[in-house]
């Protein structure tokens, strides 16, 4: 067999290659490729937004009976915090179950609120397990996580199939993750202070660059936290969103 070969090595979580490599973990990255979504996420001064595509009929051949309010990739995980999964939704949704979980747990052992850079830290430990027990599989989704910290302020985080974990001031995961992030990089390079509108107007801006479309208020959903609503994690409606394509247009 072929050193080059990662026939054999890739048939268990626990065995490295010989060149170092974990290769189901490398699957659980194309796997969130290959759902076909982006997603990005920009930190602001007092606020944090997620924004993600909405496929209706994503994996399910075009159902023209399918409820499209059923159809999401964002949930609120405590009243500050709030995620986006990028990846297989059946394991997003497992996934999301038990980091809420974790959440209400710890608010009952220490009485407030579990902070955001706690919580992606337990995300993240619990991914790392998924890769060193032969009777799992890594989780196919990366978990943006945002929320606000009373002492630290609006917090951005990422967590992905290896159980890695780091803060961000803006990233994305997905299909065209490396496209957004060299956009973002521009966009950020001056390290503007960007208020909560502008904020909103970025993440949604460089989706639609890196994607080159024109979104109804339909086709994207957004989350965000920030100051003025007392840092609770909410969903944008779509009036909300529509004010925002429409300020995005006017300024382009």
């Amino acid at each position: 067999m072929s050193r080059n070969s990662s026939s054999g090595y890739d048939r268990l979580i626990t065995v490295f290659s010989p060149e170092g490599r974990l290769y189901q973990i490398e699957y659980a990255f194309k796997a969130v490729k290959a759902a076909g979504i982006t997603t990005v996420g920009v930190r602001g001064a007092d606020s944090v937004c997620i924004v993600t595509q909405k496929k209706v009929a994503q994996g399910h051949s075009q159902d023209k009976l399918l409820d499209p309010t059923s159809v999401t990739h964002m949930y609120k995980i405590t009243d500050t915090i709030g995620c986006v999964q990028t990846g297989h939704q059946a394991d997003a949704r497992a996934q999301v179950q038990r980091v809420r979980n974790e959440a209400v747990q710890f608010l009952y052992k220490n009485g407030y609120d579990m902070p955001p850079e706690v919580l992606a830290r337990r995300v993240a430990d619990m991914n790392q397990v998924y890769t060193q027990h032969a009777g799992m599989r890594p989780y196919g989704v990366n978990m943006i996580l945002c929320g606000m910290d009373e002492e630290k302020g609006p917090q951005l985080f990422m967590c992905d199939p290896s159980g890695h974990f780091l803060g961000y001031k803006a990233t994305a995961a997905g299909q065209k993750d490396l496209e957004a992030h060299n956009m973002l990089e521009k966009k950020l390079k001056s390290n503007p202070s960007l208020n909560y509108d502008e904020t909103v107007q970025m993440a949604i801006s460089v989706l639609q660059s890196v994607l080159s479309a024109d979104f109804k208020c339909t086709d994207i959903e957004v989350g965000v936290a920030n100051k003025e609503h007392l840092g609770r994690f909410r969903q944008l409606d779509e009036a909300e969103i529509e004010r925002h394509l429409v300020a995005i247009s006017e300024r382009d």
